[in-house]
């Protein structure tokens, strides 16, 4: 049986007879419209059963990169993204709940009571995706999804440059040897930094090497057998920046005299390692509020954009681009060159 779908804004705006700016100002108390007019569309969003008529409308969040249950919201990355898109669906009218990771359980899926769903880093042949999809739930990914189809839309980071970036700067600072530390899963992201690292360095007449990353080795022992060789990583995850570090005191290393290091992470912590790490900022907070965005448009009837965040251009679906930003410390100057 096909549930019967909610009434949109542009649903109650057509009843009303006003503009869909002019449902949103009203049924949020925001905006410049007359008594009379936000209580007649009340009234109607009322009688059409929208709203708390119909239930509390309700956006889903879930991580579903890997296949096992994972506790994604101690990540800095996708805490900072849920609470930014708390906020964003609480603005708009919705609430947002976090579910989990565990894709064992993925016949829930098929009975999910949201009004649509924020995915991020969605991988290929991911079951959750396939299950929304068959009921028609609206979705908007973080990062670019492993099965895109024509029409999904998502928000991300240009990858190739910021990776370029990051690898132009630790080139300045002197490297000639840099290795990068990255995912072997089948993550969008994971593959972009890479295949953005490997072109790189052919374009530098540079060997790649390409150091896997493990979230349980606290020790760095990833590291033991190419420290030799190397004289600066670029780490994609959260925990990169510490496992260096602790594989360059056991070998006797010192950071960034013998070893420049960049980590892309949120977490604000690497500003008082010693040395302080440079890190890559993906923005979650104006990521997760740019596709929750995204999102309340494609359930209530409204066409999204895409082009930069904030900018709005031709009205095509696709990716939305939310820059991101080097934070350059110690970690990736060697000392006298600045």
């Amino acid at each position: 049986m096909c549930p019967v779908p909610r009434p949109t804004l542009a649903d109650i705006a057509r009843a009303a007879e006003v503009s869909t700016a002019t449902v949103s100002h009203a049924l949020n108390g925001t905006g410049r419209v007359g008594e009379s007019t936000r209580r007649r569309v009340r009234e109607t969003a009322t009688a059409l059963g929208y709203g708390a008529a119909a239930g509390t409308r309700t956006i889903g969040v879930a991580v579903t990169t890997y296949p096992r249950a994972w506790r994604y919201t101690e990540v800095a990355y996708f805490s900072r993204a849920i609470a930014a898109a708390t906020t964003a669906a609480h603005a708009r009218g919705y609430a947002l709940t976090a579910f989990p990771a565990d894709r064992v359980a993925q016949d829930t899926w098929h009975g999910l009571a949201v009004d649509g769903m924020l995915i991020m880093d969605s991988p290929r042949g991911d079951p959750m995706v396939q299950a929304l999809r068959a009921r028609g739930i609206p979705l908007v990914f973080d990062g670019a999804p492993g099965d895109a189809r024509p029409g999904d839309r998502w928000v991300d980071n240009d990858h190739v440059a910021t990776t370029h970036e990051v690898l132009d700067h630790l080139a300045a600072s002197g490297a000639r040897r840099i290795a990068l530390q990255s995912g072997s899963g089948g993550e969008h992201y994971a593959r972009m930094v890479t295949a953005a690292y490997v072109t790189w360095c052919a374009d530098h007449a540079m060997s790649p090497l390409v150091i896997p990353f493990d979230e349980d080795d606290d020790e760095g022992h990833a590291f033991d057998e190419v420290l030799g060789r190397i004289d600066a990583v670029h780490a994609v995850y959260d925990p990169g920046g510490r496992q260096l570090l602790a594989a360059a005191a056991r070998h006797g290393l010192r950071v960034p005299d013998d070893l420049l290091l960049v980590c892309a992470s949120e977490d604000p912590g690497y500003a008082q390692t010693e040395p302080p790490v440079t890190t890559v900022t993906l923005d979650p907070e104006r990521t997760a509020r740019t596709a929750v965005s995204l999102l309340v448009d494609l359930i209530e009837g409204e066409q999204p954009v895409t082009g930069q965040a904030g900018n709005r251009q031709a009205e095509v679906p696709g990716p939305v681009l939310v820059p991101a930003g080097l934070r350059p410390r110690a970690s990736s100057r060697r000392r006298g060159m600045y």
